[in-house]
């Protein structure tokens, strides 16, 4: 039996009809993967971050900011920095959890060390009929807290941020890294650092104010000119003065005092406030004494270890140190 034209020209209708719709069977597949899959979703997320648009990351996520914690590590720098650290960043492919519902796995290394976060998301829909459409689980952001002792500010991501009280609550992105650290002209906190895996609040960051030199030198200076104007005095007891020497013989001489060590200055925080430990020296008294019974002149050269507090105020303007002595 021949086959018409009209039958030949059908069928090649036919043929390339179902290679037309194989083929955008294929691509709708391909465009589902690839541009709605919920790994892509999850990479559009990863790119915000890396980007520092907290907004954009903010709805991808469909997170909310928890209320009153400090919204600094959210966007900009802050939100660079947390993520710079980031390498070897791989998303997985999404695995069932539920109906209409999927897991996707991203594993990273972050600060040295190799660490694995999974975000849930849902199937909300389609899109022109043929392209799914996922979605992030709703959830809350974590937050990290940052601690100063005897401080209202630090450095959080190299913004600076206020600490009322001397702790605030940051809200943060995860993955990434927060570090903390204060850099004062009298006080000062190495850096300390935490991760951010998941939706769990990290490890707090609690900074440890030490003196810096400049402080502690600016103390010492003043003790120093302290001890000074005792040892000037030419007497057995110089007023308001920690050092003294005791004794039943008549001065035969001059009295000359000389600092031999002077004390060195320890301050620790203490309630809002700094305390100066306890300072402890020793002076040298030489001078010429007479027996009060048989007369006899002979010299004198002792060292009279000593002990006094001192209260300690320190501004961003002045340092004072306020020796206390008592007998």
């Amino acid at each position: 039996m021949q086959t018409t034209p009209v039958v030949k020209v059908l069928a090649a209708w036919l043929l390339g009809l179902m290679l037309v719709g194989a083929a955008f069977v294929t691509t709708v597949a391909v465009l589902n993967s690839r541009l709605f899959g919920p790994e892509h979703q999850v990479g559009l997320y990863l790119d915000a971050l890396r980007d520092g648009d907290g907004g954009e990351a903010l709805g991808l996520l469909h997170a909310s900011v928890p209320e009153g914690s400090d919204p600094t590590l959210l966007d900009g720098d802050a939100l660079r920095r947390a993520t710079a650290g980031l390498t070897d960043i791989e998303v997985g492919d999404a695995r069932g959890s539920g109906s209409d519902r999927v897991e996707v796995p991203v594993t990273y290394t972050l600060d040295g060390a190799e660490t694995t976060s999974v975000f849930p998301l849902r199937q909300t829909g389609t899109e022109w009929g043929f392209f799914t459409v996922w979605e992030f689980e709703p959830t809350v952001l974590p937050t990290v807290e940052v601690s100063a002792l005897n401080s209202v500010e630090a450095a959080v991501n190299g913004v600076d941020v206020g600490l009322p009280g001397g702790r605030a609550a940051l809200a943060t992105f995860y993955p990434g890294a927060v570090s903390a650290r204060y850099q004062g002209r009298y006080f000062a906190a190495p850096e300390s650092r935490t991760t951010v895996t998941g939706v769990e609040a990290p490890q707090p960051l609690a900074l440890a104010l030490e003196p810096t030199p400049e402080l502690v030198r600016a103390v010492e200076e003043q003790v120093h000119a302290f001890l000074d104007g005792c040892a000037e005095q030419t007497v057995f007891q110089p007023g308001n003065c920690p050092f003294a020497f005791p004794t039943d013989k008549r001065l035969a001489g001059d009295i000359t005092w000389t600092i031999e060590e002077y004390p060195r200055a320890s301050i620790t925080p203490s309630g809002g406030s700094w305390l100066l430990a306890p300072l402890s020296g020793r002076a040298r008294i030489d001078t010429r004494l007479r027996d009060f019974f048989s007369g006899e002149v002979s010299d004198v050269s002792e060292a009279m270890p000593f002990d006094f507090t001192a209260d300690l105020n320190v501004t961003e303007d002045a340092i004072t140190v306020t020796p206390v002595v008592r007998y």
